[in-house]
C-alpha cells in the first residue's frame, strides 16, 4: 500500500481511531496535525467540511472522516494476501459487523454529541480561539459529564457480558470507544473507580502497542493526570 498521510489533531477522538487502527493493521503513516477550530483554506480544500480526520495516499483519493477511512482501509486489507492479511476489523459474518458499525455510531456519533465534543470545545477548542481568556460554560459540561456516566454505564454492560464490545474479537468498535474515552481520560473526566468492566477493558486496549504514540500525546496548556499513561491505572 502506498504511503499514507493522516492530517489529524491530536485530541480529536475520530482521528486518534484512524490512528489506532492504521497502527493495528501495521500500516506506515505520517501525521500532519491541524487546528481544527481554525477552518483553514488548507483543511477546506481537501473536505469541504472541514472536519477532521483526513487521510491521503499517493494516486489515491482523499478520504474524510472515521467511517470513509475504516470502510476503505477494511476493504483494502481484504486485498492482500492471505498469509499476510491481518485481523478484519469488522470481524464476523453480516450480523456480527453490523453490530460492530452500529457500536462505532454509538461512539463517534452520539456520545461524541453528548460527551466528548462538548467536552473537548469547552476545555480546548474555546481556550484555543481565546488565547486562553474565555472561560468554559459551567452548565456545558455539568450536562456533558452527566451525560458521560450514561455512556459510561452502557461501556461496562458491554465490556461485562462479551469479550470485547461488538463480541469475541476484538474490531473498530473498540478503538472508536478507546479513542474517546482516551480523550476524556486525558483530561481527567473519566469516573473510571465506579465502572469496574469498562477500566478493565479500557486497561486491554490501553496496553496495546498500537496506544503507545497516543499515552505520548501532549497538548500545551493541558497536562494529562498521573494515570494517563499507567497501563494498569
Amino acid at each position: 500500500m502506498p504511503k499514507l498521510k493522516l492530517t489529524h489533531f491530536r485530541l480529536c477522538p475520530q482521528s486518534r481511531s484512524i490512528r489506532l487502527l492504521l497502527a493495528e493493521l501495521g500500516l506506515a503513516f505520517d501525521l500532519d496535525e491541524e487546528r481544527p477550530w481554525e477552518y483553514r483554506p488548507e483543511l477546506l480544500a481537501m473536505n469541504p467540511a472541514g472536519e477532521l480526520p483526513v487521510l491521503t495516499r499517493e494516486g489515491g483519493p482523499i478520504l474524510c472522516g472515521a467511517y470513509a477511512i475504516s470502510e476503505y482501509i477494511a476493504e483494502e486489507v481484504k486485498q492482500q494476501p492471505g498469509d499476510a492479511r491481518p485481523p478484519p476489523i469488522f470481524p464476523g459474518n453480516r450480523a456480527d459487523r453490523a453490530e460492530v458499525r452500529r457500536l462505532v455510531d454509538w461512539f463517534h456519533g452520539k456520545l461524541n454529541r453528548e460527551v466528548t465534543h462538548e467536552i473537548i470545545e469547552e476545555r480546548v477548542y474555546r481556550a484555543y480561539r481565546h488565547n486562553g481568556a474565555s472561560a468554559p460554560d459551567v452548565a456545558m459540561l455539568r450536562a456533558a459529564r452527566a451525560n458521560l456516566r450514561y455512556h459510561m454505564s452502557y461501556l461496562a454492560y458491554l465490556a461485562d457480558q462479551r469479550h470485547w464490545l461488538a463480541g469475541e474479537e476484538m474490531s473498530f468498535a473498540d478503538l472508536a470507544a478507546a479513542a474517546h474515552l482516551s480523550c476524556l481520560d486525558y483530561l481527567g473526566e473519566v469516573p473510571w473507580d465506579d465502572y469496574e468492566p469498562a477500566r478493565l477493558w479500557f486497561a486491554r486496549v490501553k496496553s496495546r502497542p498500537a496506544f503507545r504514540a497516543l499515552l505520548a500525546d501532549r497538548i500545551s496548556g493541558v497536562a494529562p493526570p498521573r494515570h494517563y499513561t499507567d497501563l494498569d491505572f
